[in-house]
């Protein structure tokens, strides 16, 4: 299955979406609400997005069940639809891309912490198995674990993951340190790149946390570490707060001037996270060669 990898970089650089929560808050998503309950109760809605992203020129879209796990869908009374929302999920992506782009699959983090003892491996990887099958069945092209924090968590992840058959891409994230350049628990790109590769993912990569910027170095360092190839999704920028709302202030055109550079460091599929808009991928397309 990881052909699908090879077969997608077999023209060159892949662009891939970018921030799903901040376009659901667009068309009227609340703080505090579950995104991924939305492919239940406003799957046009979510469908919008997706769309969007494909008309930008995304080659790779993801789905909206980034927090589609058991574990936190317990705490909002949904752990019984893990299977219908991820199903869906899946679906809605799948219907906007057509043939014009492939879905690769969402995964979050649990949302509980292993060395605080919140949870265990065997609980994670069963109920990222569950997530992933379901993902599976609906018909993804691949699966994306993504902002992982705990490369203990991520590799429970991907071997659960791995058991659905689809190629696996993971993505931590790297926020912490003097120089940001490690994972929140320590982890530096090269620890993290060969620790993936020998679990055993298809891509590997950073996404969240930190501006496009601040990936290059980090993405340089994954690629001197592993074969694998390089997902690299940044922020807009870090947030700042106006009015009592979140704003990004990087823009399009200024997140893009960086996409060369990620190029020349490695990067083998680029799009965007927190604040980033199908603009960004526009933008992102203009410095793409042949595209």
């Amino acid at each position: 299955m990881a052909n699908r990898i090879s077969d997608l970089l077999g023209t060159g650089p892949v662009v891939t979406d970018g921030a799903w929560g901040t376009e659901l808050q667009a068309r009227g998503l609340l703080s505090g609400d579950i995104p991924d309950l939305w492919n239940l109760t406003r799957p046009d809605l979510v469908g919008e997005v997706a769309h969007a992203y494909v008309e930008a020129g995304s080659q790779v879209i993801l789905t909206n069940t980034f927090g589609a796990n058991r574990l936190r869908l317990d705490a909002h009374g949904a752990a019984g639809q893990v299977e219908a929302i991820n199903r869906r999920g899946v679906e809605i992506s799948k219907s906007a891309a057509g043939n014009r782009a492939r879905v690769f699959a969402s995964m979050g983090p649990s949302g509980k912490l292993l060395m605080s003892g919140e949870t265990t491996v065997a609980e994670l990887t069963t109920a990222f198995a569950e997530q992933a099958q379901a993902l599976a069945d609906g018909g993804a092209d691949a699966i994306v674990i993504e902002t992982m924090s705990d490369l203990d968590e991520a590799k429970a992840a991907l071997a659960a993951a791995k058991s659905s058959g689809l190629p696996v891409v993971v993505c931590m994230v790297f926020d912490a340190g003097k120089d940001k350049d490690r994972t929140m628990m320590g982890a530096t790109p090269e620890v993290v790149a060969r620790e993936l590769t020998a679990a055993g993912a298809d891509v590997i990569g950073a996404n969240c946390g930190v501006g496009i910027e601040r990936y290059v170095p980090v993405c340089q360092r994954l690629r001197a570490a592993t074969d694998c190839p390089i997902w690299i999704k940044a922020n807009a920028g870090l947030p700042v707060m106006e009015g009592g709302r979140v704003v990004y202030r990087t823009t399009p055109e200024e997140f893009a001037c960086h996409v060369p550079a990620l190029l020349a460091a490695g990067a083998s599929f680029i799009g965007g996270c927190c604040g980033t808009s199908p603009a960004f991928i526009r933008a992102v397309c203009t410095k793409l060669p042949g595209r």
